[in-house]
């Protein structure tokens, strides 16, 4: 690398942006309406074994309007996420990655433009939708793979040589970092052979690898980003669904009212089911068979973008609602043991009544 102090890269730019349109989505019906293909059953890295989706999403192609040299891909994961992917090809010096890092993560037109082909293609697909939502949560990503860099650098080189550069564009920052900041990005690389390395960031990545080792890393942190989207929706919904059960127990305030409490117990336990499936489901969407490095990888992605820290909001306020629901029974059978004492002692002082009446 020191005859290469600004190597020539060649790779591509990839941005992903994911858009949560439903609860469910039924993957055949997708693929018989859009006549698409199934991803494949495994992704393989190049010394690993496979990682397989237990429910493959379905893929088809698209084009992005005005833009002949992009690739666009779009795809269907039956947990109701839509994911649209592009990608341009790069060819240029590390100056030129770190300046459209930086345009891409302050600010461009591509995620409008890929919720435009989002909605488009949700409209098609309609009839295969389970309670798709009237608003969507989205997330975005961008990857920055290198294929070929002039002098073809092993990883550890190129950590050493150009770490300011890859940092730069982790961050989508075009001033130099401090060695502070270096250090804290830098901690997230990974290398499996000599020759390949990702840098993971909370919301871009750079990646050298080749095009098989690329395309895995691409799976690993689309899934993982799909996985922050779910756990955001589940979020969202306990935190409505918990702020509606408090609300009605302020105004329980009557007797009629403590009857209302097993309508509500009944709607936050279908709440408790539902989202307890749905975690389920997408936490085992994908299956890591002997390949570990692929398991570290997206561990990695997972935890720079915030997926266990989502997740873990999500079950405190599982476990909140689920005292809350045995709350919202124990006051509901307390309100009944009182009434139904209430009654007993009325029908006695009515007999009670009765007898002196009678007397008299």
């Amino acid at each position: 690398m020191d005859s290469h102090p600004n190597p020539s890269l060649r790779g591509s730019a990839v941005g992903l942006f994911l858009f949560d349109v439903c609860e469910e989505m039924k993957l055949d019906e997708v693929r018989s309406i859009l006549g698409a293909r199934r991803l494949g059953e495994g992704l393989k890295h190049a010394a690993a074994e496979q990682l397989f989706f237990e429910r493959p999403p379905v893929v088809e192609d698209a084009q992005l309007p005005g833009d002949t040299k992009a690739q666009v891909r779009v795809k269907y994961y039956d947990y109701g996420v839509v994911s649209i992917l592009f990608e341009f090809p790069f060819a240029g010096f590390w100056p030129d990655l770190i300046s459209l890092s930086s345009k891409w993560i302050s600010g461009t037109d591509l995620p409008s433009r890929a919720e435009a082909i989002a909605k488009e293609k949700v409209a098609r697909i309609k009839p295969a939708l389970v309670k798709p939502y009237s608003t969507w949560l989205n997330e975005d990503y961008f990857i920055f793979f290198m294929r070929e860099i002039e002098g073809n650098p092993a990883a550890a080189q190129l950590l050493g040589s150009c770490r300011q550069q890859i940092a730069q564009v982790v961050r989508g920052e075009n001033s130099a970092l401090s060695d502070d900041e270096l250090r804290e990005i830098l901690q997230s690389a990974m290398s499996y052979y000599p020759n390949d390395l990702a840098v993971l960031g909370w919301n871009a990545a750079f990646v050298y690898d080749s095009a098989a080792g690329s395309e895995t890393t691409l799976q690993l942190l689309e899934y993982a980003n799909s996985q922050l989207l779910e756990f955001r929706h589940y979020d969202d919904l306990l935190t409505r669904e918990l702020a509606s059960v408090y609300d009605s127990l302020e105004k329980k305030s009557t007797l009629l009212g403590s009857w209302r409490l097993p309508g509500e117990a009944s709607r936050l336990q279908t709440v408790l089911l539902d989202v307890t499936e749905l975690t389920e489901r997408a936490d085992n969407a994908i299956k890591f068979l002997s390949d570990m490095f692929s398991a570290r990888l997206y561990r990695l992605a997972a935890s720079k973008i915030g997926v266990p820290d989502y997740k873990s909001l999500a079950r405190e306020k599982l476990r909140t609602a689920e005292d809350l629901y045995r709350f919202l029974i124990d006051q509901f059978h307390q309100s009944r043991t009182f009434v139904l004492e209430s009654v007993v002692v009325l029908i006695l002082l009515i007999e009670l009544l009765y007898v002196f009446h009678g007397k008299m």
